[in-house]
Formats: structure tokens, sequence, C-alpha cells
């Protein structure tokens, strides 16, 4: 078993920098876990005190049962790959995929043969004799996660390894590794930048922001219920719209148009309450003439995204004057034309509702084993 508990898990770096803050997070056993945030938001700082590289502050880590807070890297039985995937240029590929047996003093014979049979499975066999410089950004990471594999660890810490690639081929690795990850089932923590990234590859999501964790859920939970408007502003290819709106009667009022409240949130909003309307571009359909709950604006930029475009609209402010914008995703061949007026309808049980930024009508989230509520 290669579950991963971690318990008010706190880093603190000198100056007071807190860069993470009593996190509490669950990994199963044999799970895709992608870690994901903008840049500083802690989330290398967590998969580097996981793997032993930064020493805990405060909290502790388990992995697989056993406590392994305070102990070095070599024994918490898991393997890591950077994003710059730090092979060492002077060794062919043979022997930077054998280095971790060779730590563990594993025989020369043996290790090599280790090294051969991992690189087999990955595709390597005809480059074993090259060294680092000699291979593409593909291959270099390949022979990290060859590496990686060849000592059959418990974990496997990913910090961005696709960052390095280029667009066709990240999307390329991306299948490679999902694939791998399967056939292993081995843990797996990755980290990344990139939403689009971790929805496409993960079991579940974390995301994080200021060394906090604001939402964890599946790509699906995480893409359509966010949590809060941080998850909702940062999550998507396009980010979701997020409308100032106010409470009137059982409605809400929207760019001037009078809606219905969405059905998670009724019942939890009183006449009068200042909320956020939230809904995806995706979830929007654009109309060329008038239709009833509407919310009608100017198209101002439209952006060819190959199969759709993704419009955008001015709608008018609270007060009429003052100009929102709204984003909406429009098939191929129904883009509009600059300057024309737009109706934006939300498709029935699409839209959100979120007050003092949470979300309204969210469930509450599962208790993680052996953590305290």
């Amino acid at each position: 078993m290669s579950a991963i508990t971690l318990s008010r898990l706190t880093k603190v770096y000198p100056g007071g920098v807190r860069a993470l803050d009593a996190l509490d997070l669950s990994i199963s056993d044999g799970e895709f876990f992608a870690l994901l945030g903008p840049s500083g938001c802690g989330k290398t700082t967590l998969l580097r005190t996981i793997a032993g590289l930064e020493v805990a502050t405060g909290g502790t880590v388990e992995i697989g049962g056993r406590n392994v807070t305070n102990l070095q890297p070599g024994v918490r039985d898991v393997a890591m790959v950077f994003q710059d995937y730090a092979l060492f240029p002077h060794m062919t590929v043979q022997d930077n995929i054998a280095y971790p047996l060779r730590i563990k003093k594993v025989g020369r014979a043996a290790r090599q043969d280790k090294a051969a049979e991992t690189a087999a499975e990955l595709g390597l066999s005809a480059l074993l004799d090259r060294r680092p410089a000699q291979l593409s950004g593909g291959q270099q990471q390949r022979v990290a996660l060859a590496r990686a594999m060849a000592c059959h660890p418990q974990v496997f810490l990913l910090d961005e390894p696709l960052s390095n690639l280029d667009a066709r081929l990240r999307l390329e690795a991306r299948t490679f590794l999902k694939r791998l990850q399967r056939e292993l089932g081995v843990t797996c923590v990755f980290v990344t930048h990139d939403q689009a990234e971790a929805l496409a590859l993960a079991d579940r999501i974390a995301v994080m922001d200021g060394g906090r964790i604001r939402q964890v859920g599946t790509p699906v939970e995480v893409f359509r219920r966010p949590a809060n408007t941080f998850v909702a502003g940062f999550i998507g290819s396009t980010p979701m719209n997020l409308l100032d709106a106010e409470v009137t009667g059982d409605g809400i009022t929207v760019a001037g148009v009078r809606l219905a409240v969405p059905e998670a949130a009724r019942g939890l909003v009183a006449d009068g309450d200042q909320v956020v309307y939230g809904v995806r571009p995706e979830y929007l359909d654009l109309h060329a003439e008038a239709v009833d709950g509407a919310l009608a604006g100017q198209v101002v930029v439209v952006e060819n995204l190959g199969s759709s475009s993704l419009v955008s609209l001015d709608l008018p402010g609270a007060d009429g004057s003052a100009g929102v914008s709204c984003q909406v995703v429009v098939p191929e061949g129904r883009e509009p034309s600059l300057g024309a007026t737009g109706w934006v309808l939300p498709r029935e049980g699409r839209s959100l509702l979120y007050r003092d930024g949470e979300l309204l009508g969210a469930p509450r989230p599962a208790p993680v084993a052996g953590v305290p509520a």
C-alpha cells in the first residue's frame, strides 16, 4: 500500500514566510493526484516536503501507513522526476537509469540488466549508449521516468516534468504518462500550473493558493462546481464568468436582467443579498436576436480557438453605465461581427452562485482518513 496522508503539514521559511499552512490531505493508493495552482502557491514545496527534500516545520507525512516525517529522502521509498530532468551529462542513458540502483549497492551486472529492461519498456533501447546532450526533450523526459521506475518506488513525485517540452510533444507525453501510470499502478503526485494538464491527467486535483488547499475533487467536480471564486477563476482554459448580482425577491438581477436563483442556492439567499453569479463560457449560448432571460451586450473581441471561438461582450453595469465583461464559446462558423449586439443565455442547471467568495449549496468535504475534522 502506498497511500499518502498529510496531517496539519506546515512549512515556514526563515523570515516568517509560510509556504504550507497546516495542510490536511489524503491521497489513495494507486491514485494519480495533481497539485495545481499559480506560481508561489506552495505546490512544489509540498512535493519536496513529501520527498524529504524540505523539512516540515510542523505536522506529519505518512506513506503507506508509515510516519516518514523525520526520515531522510533515501529511505522514504519515493522517486522524484524534476522539471529539468536532472540527468547526469557525463553518463550514458543506461548509467543514468541505473544510478539509483548503484546508490543502493546493487551489483553492476544486475543494475545494467535492470536499466536495459526498464529502457525497453519506455522505447529507449536504441539510445542506451547516448548521453543526455544527444537526446531530444521528449527522450530526456523518458530517461528521467525510467530512472525513477528502475528502483520500483512506492510513490512517484513529478515536478512539472512536461513544462520544458513543446506543445505537440507535451500532448504526446501527457498521453504516455497517463498510460504508464495506469500500467504500473503506482501512486503518483504531479505538480503543475497548467490546469488543462491537471484536468486531463489526474484522478483528483488539489487546487492550492497561498500555501492552502482551496478545493480537492475530481476534474469534473472542480471544473463544474468550483468551491470558491478563486478556483472558478483559475480552472478552465477560459475562466468562469463571475458577474456581480443582487438577490431581488425570488430571483437575482445580473447586468439589469432578472434571472432565476440557481437550484443549489435556493433557500440560502435573501432579498437584497449581494452575490456573484458564475457561469462558464462553455455553458452559455449566444443569440443574434433578443431572447427572454438573456443578457444583452456588445461584441468587442472574437478569438479563434480552432473548432470554436471565444466571444467577449460588454454588458451594462448595475448602474446602466459602466460595462462588465462576459465571455461565451461559440461553434465554428457562428462568430458574430465586432460591434454587433448579442444575447447571452445561460443553460439550465449550469450556473452557480457565490457569496463572500464561497459557493452556495456546496457539499461539505468528506473527512480525511486519520485526520481530525
